[in-house]
C-alpha cells in the first residue's frame, strides 16, 4: 500500500464518494473527483487510480437504468469517441499536466457557452418549439472532444453532459445514455492506461480501499436521482461543469 498522508486519503475518500454520486444522480461532477484525486496523487498517476474506480461505478449505473438508455444517440457517438480516446492517448505521452488541464478548462467553457446560447439566446423560443436537438455533425463534435478529454484526465463527463442536455433528454434517459456511454469508453481506455504505466500494482491496492466508498455513494445517488426535478437536474449539470471548467482553469 502506497504510503500517503491523512489529507490525502481524506481527498481520495470524498473522490470516491463523489464518483458514486456523480454515477447515479448528478453528471459532470465527476470532474471534482478527478481535481480531488490529483490533489492527493501526481497528476498523470491519478488518473489510472481514479479510472478504475470510475468503471464500479459505471456497472452500478449501467444495472440501475439499464432500460433507459437513448441507443441512437450512443450510436452515433461511438466512431468519434474512439478516435478521440486514441488521439488524447497520443497527447497524454506528450503534454504535461498544467497545459492539459488549461485545454480541457477552455473546452467546458466554451460548450458551456453554446449550451446556454441554444437555450436563452437570440432564437432560442423557435429552437425549443422544433425540438431543439442540434444538428447530426455535433455528435461528431462533442463525440472526439469527449473520447479527448475522457482519456486525458477522466474529464468527458461534462463534455458529454453538455451533449446530452443539448439532446434534451429527460434525466432517466440522461443517466441511463449517459451510463452505458461511460461503461464502454471506460473499458477501452483500460489498455491506454496500463500501457502508460498509470494503472500499477499501487493504484490497485488504493482503489481495493476506496471501492466500498463509491458504492455508498452510488446508492445515495440513485435515491436522490429518484426525486429529481428536470429543471433543478439540468440547473445542477450546467453549475458543476462550469465549476469543475474553473477549477481546472485556475
Amino acid at each position: 500500500m502506497p504510503e500517503l498522508t491523512a489529507w490525502a486519503w481524506a481527498a481520495l475518500t470524498l473522490g470516491a464518494l463523489v464518483v458514486g454520486l456523480s454515477k447515479a444522480a448528478l453528471p459532470g461532477g465527476g470532474t471534482l473527483a478527478a481535481a480531488l484525486f490529483a490533489l492527493a496523487l501526481p497528476a498523470k498517476a491519478s488518473t489510472g487510480t481514479l479510472l478504475v474506480l470510475l468503471i464500479l461505478g459505471d456497472l452500478f449505473a449501467v444495472w440501475a437504468y439499464r432500460r433507459h438508455a437513448d441507443l441512437a444517440v450512443l450510436r452515433r457517438l461511438v466512431p468519434t469517441v474512439l478516435g478521440g480516446v486514441v488521439l488524447g492517448a497520443l497527447f497524454m505521452a506528450m503534454a504535461s499536466d498544467a497545459l492539459v488541464r488549461r485545454i480541457i478548462a477552455v473546452i467546458l467553457l466554451a460548450l458551456i457557452a453554446v449550451t446556454l446560447w441554444r437555450r436563452y439566446g437570440p432564437g432560442s423560443h423557435a429552437r425549443a418549439e422544433a425540438g431543439g436537438r442540434p444538428r447530426r455533425g455535433a455528435a461528431a463534435v462533442y463525440g472526439a472532444l469527449g473520447g479527448f478529454t475522457t482519456m486525458v484526465a477522466n474529464a468527458g463527463g461534462p463534455v458529454m453532459s453538455m451533449y446530452f442536455l443539448a439532446m434534451r433528454l429527460e434525466v432517466w434517459a440522461f443517466l441511463g445514455t449517459s451510463a452505458w456511454f461511460f461503461f464502454v469508453v471506460n473499458l477501452v481506455k483500460v489498455p491506454f492506461s496500463v500501457g502508460l504505466g498509470l494503472i500499477t500494482a499501487d493504484s490497485l491496492a488504493i482503489n481495493a480501499v476506496l471501492a466500498p466508498v463509491v458504492i455508498v455513494g452510488a446508492l445515495a445517488g440513485r435515491r436522490l436521482a429518484a426525486h429529481m426535478d428536470q429543471a433543478v437536474f439540468e440547473k445542477l449539470v450546467i453549475a458543476l461543469t462550469l465549476v469543475s471548467a474553473v477549477n481546472m482553469l485556475l
